[in-house]
């Protein structure tokens, strides 16, 4: 008789890695083979059993590098952690036609933050938000009391916004606290001054105050790059007319709008997961900012000059830092963030909004031209030949055929596997 399976286990963020592992080998009948792929650590080793709860295992991502990168004068390799073939292949190639001229130039604001709290219950808003901004200097001082180190770094908060909100249940008086995070991502010290400033708040307003939290739309900390792509260099004028096209559906289209940012985040997850960044917190960001004035829009724009050449330009926010959270503590972004040479969570940012902005160019020009099929499939069709059960170069055998024949499916790289083991005689299961 079946065991009952229950997710029901008491104690079990008490359990050793290996305890919980044999806990969920019971429940979900794992084999030892699907154990030890699971329970590998890798290089995060004893480290990831501190990162979050319940740790079993990782789920490691290839990480590839991104080659031909000129950002603001300097050579740049760029690692990105993602498993979607062509991305990397996509924005290496984007980024050699760009250094023809002159490749990315890039930029970003003070790294401020926002820190919101929602004051309710208020019966006069407009006299509560009067209240707020003639002691704006006491809160920002008692915010600063919080964090001394980021203040003698040349951080801390800055200067505070009041708006009132009409909501269903009544006007809200919002305030935000900016704060400069300086190198870090900054949610933890934003968080703590929030909270720390709310008494006071509550004091000055006679309201009750209830959210105190970092905002994900850092609308203060942008990050933009330009870069320009000679017609010669791309396919001629119909290449850049073509592009043109598709950047006015998409500015006109929410449909083509979304995909047309998802390309974009292509660019930009990948290098923000290689560098323990917090991909969530960006992907949040950017698709508010896009949505920022009611419409949803793309992030980049992509206009002709007086060369008729293609330019681009991007902006939108990137909070990553290069202290603390993630970044500090997994090794492979530490060594990421060394293959990069960046100094400075800006000069992150920078980098990471050109890379975002080459992979929007790649994906718009195989759709002006050949199609986003032709170079993304010769690529997947590699996942296609693993999972058929090719190995070593009969990966690259099979790849061949499906490519050739334009059939890259599981069912047709089973069928040239046992083709081509059946005329060499060796016995093959797929």
């Amino acid at each position: 008789m079946r065991k009952m399976r229950t997710s029901r286990i008491s104690g079990f963020y008490k359990l050793r890695v290996e305890e919980r592992l044999e806990k969920l080998s019971d429940f979900a009948d794992l084999t030892e083979e699907e154990l030890k792929v699971l329970g590998n650590t890798g290089a995060l080793g004893e480290i990831a059993d501190r990162m979050i709860e319940n740790v079993v295992g990782t789920m490691p991502l290839p990480v590839g590098i991104a080659v031909n990168f000129v950002i603001n004068g300097k050579d740049h390799l760029i690692p990105m952690a993602i498993e979607e073939p062509s991305v990397v292949a996509a924005a290496s190639n984007a980024a050699k036609i760009a250094r023809q001229k002159g490749g990315f130039q890039a930029g970003s604001t003070d790294p401020i933050m926002i820190g919101q709290i929602q004051v309710t219950e208020v019966s006069d808003p407009a006299s509560a938000k009067f209240s707020i901004l003639t002691h704006k200097q006491e809160i920002l001082d008692s915010a600063n009391e919080n964090d001394p180190v980021l203040v003698s770094l040349g951080g801390g908060a800055k200067d505070l916004e009041v708006e009132v909100i009409d909501t269903l249940a009544g006007p809200m008086v919002i305030v935000h606290l900016l704060v400069n995070v300086k190198d870090a991502m900054g949610a933890n010290a934003v968080n703590t001054m929030a909270e720390a400033v709310a008494p006071f708040i509550e004091q000055l307003t006679n309201g009750k105050v209830n959210l105190r939290i970092i905002s994900n739309l850092a609308t203060h900390r942008l990050a933009f790059a330009r870069a320009v792509f000679a017609k010669d260099d791309i396919g001629g004028e119909d290449v850049v007319d073509g592009v043109i096209s598709a950047y006015l559906l998409a500015k006109s289209d929410p449909y083509r709008c979304a995909t047309h940012n998802k390309g974009i985040m292509n660019g930009i997850d990948p290098v923000v997961i290689a560098t323990g960044n917090d991909f969530r917190a960006i992907e949040a960001g950017a698709h508010s900012y896009a949505s920022i004035t009611g419409q949803y829009l793309p992030l980049t724009k992509w206009e002709k000059d007086k060369n008729h050449d293609l330019v681009g330009t991007i902006e939108l926010p990137i909070a990553v830092g290069l202290v603390g959270g993630a970044t500090t503590v997994h090794p492979t972004a530490k060594i990421n963030v060394k293959i990069l040479g960046v100094k400075t969570a800006n000069e992150l940012a920078e980098i990471i909004a050109a890379v975002g902005l080459a992979q929007n160019f790649a994906a718009l020009r195989a759709l002006a031209t050949e199609g986003i099929q032709r170079g993304h499939m010769s690529l997947h069709a590699r996942n296609v030949a693993i999972s058929a059960g090719a190995k070593g170069e009969m990966i690259d055998k099979v790849v061949e055929v499906m490519v050739r024949e334009k059939k890259v499916r599981i069912d047709r790289a089973k069928e040239v596997l046992a083709d081509f083991f059946t005329s060499t005689g060796d016995n093959v299961h797929v």
